[in-house]
């Protein structure tokens, strides 16, 4: 169905209109005073774990409890708090080049560094660059160079003047995590990184980008100017850095490194990281007229956190509305006041099935606050028939709206098409549940789910994305069109059967885009060292493989894994249909099994 359109024949359209209309200016929007006091300044941009997230939270809990929802079975608040790191501040690095100390401006720590005091000689690595062989690039940087117990010097970012289709393989493997981890796995000390003088930024400090790990990467890493690049780099070299760089800058792979004569290194690596807790809000409205099903649940949701001031770093906003508030009304308060006003829809109808109602924190930082949800589900998700789920539903055009994730069942379909012939709107239908929204993390719990989704626009993530530019009456619409579906899915007998969509490769989007599936769950909350799971996918490659919850992988196809970055880089070194060593901890035990990926199309 990707791509699919279903539309009602315009006469009825119309005359539906107009009857939708008049009984909107009848009884008033039943979503813009949520929109309002969402997008209102006094919830100050609603970042996960800030105050004004947590007095959004307060405000979707009365809410809650004006239409007589409770909270879980078990649980004494509609609040399920989880922890995360919440950034990352440099705490007074430091790099000594011989008896030269270079501190504060000079040096800094990269985001995800371990703290602590290392030394040794320095190796230069260029680009610092490992392409894994399924890419058959045969780029290594480190193919002639022996950096074990030994500080590992590499330039930001990757080759410039490469051919096009070189530097899309290379920049997927330029980020500083996959530099610092070919570092660790080559069995470096310390990664030191340079701003290249022919690179963007030359000879400036990397930034501690916004990170939401709290483990450690397992090696110390940091990011210095280009004065410490110029003790570094002597006068004892046959050629400047600059020379050094354009030498390497058409990502020829003969082009190796060489150790830095004589230059012996002291970094020292100081990370402060904070915590924070976020607030998921969960409630649900108990069946009414309890049916014999064996999936008793249906849920809605979406994210009600945005990104505050921008601090987070994932703005979009122009300099001068640096700091300012982001008020995010259509991302997402537009999708939180229609899980508020389905909700109260069904409050006043009979339910065969328990309608769980969900409101999502830390979706803006990755999906952080419905991975809590399902790493320790407080409801079975086995006991879910299906999740839907609402992300920018605000700013409707053309009477467009986009349903996702429509491939996770054979029964969307029909169900959609019914639904839409008292809706009227002009579906775009698409298969893919990988979507950058909670309905993934849904999804990969085997759940059939639906996204909807208004379109993109030019205030997306910036300051101006206000409550004054919602099309109430299309967010309206939605509401009653979602309510239709969820209606349908509570009066069926069965529950719409899961079907896994095979995850597209493309080209350039990173680890997004991995061609391997393992069926494991991380916990994203977790400060092990390693990948703790949160679960394993059923029937998957991991639980063939003997994997469990609350397994810890701490090495994989050779490669150690020291965070859940890790682990996603290290499925680039897997080979479809191939078993690969999976060393794990259980219990306390080291254990060894072998997992074999199955394909992503």
């Amino acid at each position: 169905m990707t791509g699919h359109r279903v539309r009602r024949g315009a006469a009825s359209g119309l005359i539906g209109a107009v009857v939708f209309t008049a009984a909107l200016h009848a009884q008033g929007s039943r979503t813009r005073p949520h929109v309002e006091a969402l997008a209102s300044s006094r919830f100050e941009g609603r970042l996960a774990g800030s105050t004004g997230e947590r007095l959004a939270s307060d405000y979707l809990v009365a809410e809650l409890q004006k239409i007589g929802a409770r909270p879980l079975p078990g649980q004494e608040d509609f609040r399920l708090p989880f922890d995360f790191t919440a950034g990352t501040r440099d705490g007074g690095s430091t790099v000594r080049v011989g008896d030269v100390v270079f501190n504060t401006g000079q040096a800094r720590a990269l985001s995800f560094s371990d703290n602590g005091d290392v030394s040794g000689p320095a190796v230069f690595a260029g680009y610092g660059i490992v392409v894994p062989e399924s890419q058959a690039l045969g780029y290594d940087s480190y193919a002639t160079l022996d950096v074990k117990d030994k500080i590992v010097v590499v330039l930001r970012y990757f080759p410039e003047d490469a051919d096009q289709k070189t530097r899309g393989i290379l920049a997927r493997y330029a980020d500083l995590r996959y530099k610092a981890m070919a570092a660790r796995q080559h069995g470096a000390r310390a990664l030191v990184v340079v701003t290249g003088p022919q690179s963007p930024n030359a000879g400036r400090l990397a930034p501690m980008t916004f990170d939401t790990a709290i483990a450690g990467s397992g090696i110390v890493a940091v990011s210095v100017t280009a004065e410490v690049a110029a003790a570094l780099f002597t006068a004892d070299l046959d050629k400047p850095l600059a020379a050094i760089q354009k030498s390497l800058d058409a990502g020829n792979p003969h082009v190796t490194g060489f150790a830095l004569p004589g230059v012996t290194l002291a970094v020292h690596s100081a990370v402060e990281r904070e915590k924070r807790t976020g607030r998921n809000v969960v409630g649900y409205l108990p069946a009414t007229t309890p049916a014999a099903v064996s999936k008793p649940w249906v849920a809605i949701g979406a994210h009600y956190d945005h990104l505050g001031h921008g601090e987070a770093g994932n703005t979009l906003a122009a300099r001068d509305d640096s700091g300012k508030v982001h008020a995010g009304a259509d991302d997402n308060a537009s999708g939180s006041a229609a899980v508020l006003a389905i909700a109260a829809a069904l409050a006043r109808q009979p339910r065969p099935r328990n309608v769980l109602i969900g409101f999502w924190s830390g979706e803006e930082l990755g999906l952080i606050g419905s991975g809590a949800f399902a790493t320790s589900p407080p409801v079975p998700l086995d006991a879910i028939a299906a999740y839907l789920n609402f992300d920018m539903v605000g700013r409707m055009q053309d009477n467009k709206l986009t349903v996702q994730a429509a491939g996770s069942s054979p029964a969307w379909g029909r169900i959609l098409e019914q639904a839409n012939i008292g809706a009227g709107f002009d579906l775009a239908v698409q298969d893919d549940p990988y979507q950058p929204t909670d309905v993934a993390t849904f999804n990969a719990a085997r759940i059939p789910s639906l996204s909807f989704f208004t379109g993109a626009h030019a205030d997306y993530h910036t300051p101006s994305d206000t409550a004054d530019k919602i099309d109430y009456e299309d967010l309206d619409r939605v509401v009653d069109f979602a309510a239709a579906i969820v209606r349908r899915l509570e009066e069926a007998a069965a529950a719409p059967a899961f079907t896994k969509v095979d995850q597209p490769l493309q080209q350039g989007a990173g680890r997004a885009g991995v061609r391997v599936f393992t069926g494991t769950i991380p916990d994203y909350s977790s400060e092990a060292r390693g990948l703790l799971l949160g679960g394993v996918v059923g029937g998957g490659p991991a639980e063939q493989a003997g994997l469990r919850k609350g397994d810890i992988i701490v090495e994989i196809a050779g490669q150690t894994i020291a965070n859940i970055y890790d682990y996603t880089y290290a499925l680039d070194m897997l080979k479809i249909g191939e078993p690969a060593k999976v060393v794990y901890m259980r219990d306390g035990r080291t254990l060894e099994t072998a997992i074999t990926p199955s394909a992503r199309k």
